[in-house]
């Protein structure tokens, strides 16, 4: 698909428009729009099977749409490969750890910031303040098949933010964490819009996280857009609470 420019409102955004993926009968996205900005964390919810991960697959190019549009920076990437993407400034982290068990963790990360075209010198570099970023830099020489979970899973972040993302995806980051490394992961996060000009979409369950992280929470259920707003907001529509949020909504209101 042709590149084209879109209008000077569209810098530094990622824009999505009408976006649907069908599978069959089924209709995992129904027209979803949304805008992730840089410098800001949109949180994106919504019960299991309504469309989350579909919507991170099709945007990074895992998979295609049926229909609907991606700009990012006035730029269409609609249907573009995932490669593709990534080289152009979408980097993403993804449900199950997918780091490569037989490498240091050093190793894992700088393969990601090779991926996408830096010479071995900067990719290096990269590697390390990504790491550092991310809390790990004692852990360079380690495999990353002996770190514990929670460790894994902040290293599969510093994978992403190597690739120096203008966007970054992160799907379900805190599966699997207890309330301390939650809680480090937070810490983690919430500086990285600001001080890597990157906008951040993120994916999770855990709400507490969620409600204290995000600037903004989008909501899809059955592959469409329920509601969108702050947490404050979000957390009070009544659909919302009945789709998702339940008992968790009374908890995050304490």
């Amino acid at each position: 698909m042709t590149a084209s420019t879109s209008r000077s409102t569209d810098a530094e955004c990622l824009r999505v428009e009408r976006l649907s993926k069908h599978f069959l009968a089924l209709k995992a996205l129904d027209e979803v729009s949304l805008t992730l900005r840089r410098g800001e964390i949109l949180g994106l919810i919504g019960p299991n099977g309504s469309g989350k991960s579909t919507l991170i697959n099709v945007v990074s190019g895992v998979l295609p749409p049926t229909g609907g549009s991606v700009v990012m920076d006035g730029t269409d990437i609609s249907g573009w490969k995932a490669h593709r993407v990534a080289k152009v400034g979408i980097g993403r982290s993804f449900q199950r750890v997918r780091l490569f068990g037989g490498m240091s963790v050093l190793e894992n990360v700088l393969v990601a910031a090779l991926s996408v075209g830096f010479g071995r010198a900067e990719a290096l570099e990269r590697a390390h303040q990504a790491l550092a970023t991310m809390g790990a830099e004692n852990w360079l020489s380690m495999s990353a098949a002996a770190l514990p979970y929670g460790h894994q899973r902040l290293v599969e972040v510093a994978r992403a933010i190597a690739m120096r993302p203008h966007y970054l995806f992160l799907d379900e980051p805190a599966a699997g964490l207890n309330e301390h490394e939650s809680a480090e992961l937070l810490g983690r996060l919430a500086p990285l819009p600001k001080s890597q000009n990157l906008g951040m979409l993120i994916v999770d369950h855990d709400m507490h996280l969620i409600m204290r992280l995000c600037h903004r929470l989008h909501v899809l259920n059955y592959g469409r857009t329920i509601a969108q707003g702050t947490p404050q907001e979000v957390r009070r529509i009544p659909e919302v609470i009945e789709a998702y949020l339940g008992s968790s909504a009374e908890a995050v209101h304490a």
